[in-house]
């Protein structure tokens, strides 16, 4: 009888000891399943905002009001990232190596463009607590960030700047920020680097209502019948490039946050 009992509390034993490790299997199977799901997932939408991502860049996007819900904190990532860092100084490199090959006339003439938000200045502390492009563009609000002449450069961009200034090319700086943030423009510019240039181009009174496009074209139609050579032009938006007047190469910064017709 004693040996009896003993197998029946082993066999007791030795199944709830089975029971629970069948529990405990069950119980990380599920989790890695969930694991996995929600790593599929992830890689999906990482997937989608890369295509998204490429279709912006391509302008194969073209106008769009806002950034994908699914992809805002992918962008937030990219802008505040090392990925982003490294597409504005690969787009430099490639700049500089144009530049490099270009014969200069020496009159002054040959000029090399370059937009300021997002080309030269970083608005990335005002877009930090506005959404990275997840919400609507408040006018008003970024107005008072621009007073305050505090965007920091674009590293890559001041770079670029620098090695261009003493190759000799002529910078002229053409904007769609107003002649109403002239003052401002200048002392964030100053601040954040970069001096030397020859021309700072805003809108006048008259620009109002143009598309970028339009707008740019016709100040770089301007500098060519003064009888500037634009080599070349840096910009974050396709609008600051495409056109007429256009240079001779055109290099496009990537900005996930805004498209500007």
């Amino acid at each position: 009888m004693a040996i009896f009992g003993l197998l029946i509390l082993l066999t007791v034993a030795f199944t709830t000891f089975s029971q629970s490790i069948i529990q405990i299997s069950t119980e990380k199977l599920t989790l890695l399943a969930s694991d996995r799901i929600s790593g599929h997932r992830k890689i999906l939408k990482d997937l989608y905002c890369e295509s998204w991502r490429f279709t912006v860049e391509t302008n194969d996007a073209g106008i769009w009001d806002l950034v994908p819900a699914r992809c805002e904190e992918f962008v937030k990532d990219y802008m505040t990232g090392d990925k982003y860092l490294s597409d504005l100084a690969a787009v430099a490199d490639n700049s500089l190596a144009y530049a490099k090959t270009v014969k200069l006339s020496g009159d002054g003439k040959d000029a090399w463009i370059f937009d300021v938000d997002e080309t030269l200045l970083s608005n990335i502390p005002f877009y930090a607590s506005h959404g990275f492009g997840s919400e609507i563009f408040d006018e008003a609000s970024f107005n008072k960030w621009v007073d305050m002449a505090e965007a920091p450069s674009v590293p890559a961009s001041l770079r670029l700047y620098k090695d261009l200034e003493e190759l000799g090319f002529t910078i002229i700086l053409l904007t769609g920020r107003t002649e109403l943030q002239r003052n401002a423009t200048e002392c964030n510019l100053q601040f954040a680097g970069y001096s030397n240039w020859e021309r700072l181009i805003l809108r006048k009174r008259s620009d109002h209502g143009k598309p970028a496009t339009i707008y740019k074209s016709e100040r770089r139609k301007h500098l060519e019948d003064e009888g500037y050579i634009i080599h070349g032009n840096s910009g974050d938006q396709w609008s600051d490039l495409l056109g007429f007047a256009v240079a001779k190469r055109s290099f496009k910064l990537p900005n996930l946050m805004y498209v500007v017709a």
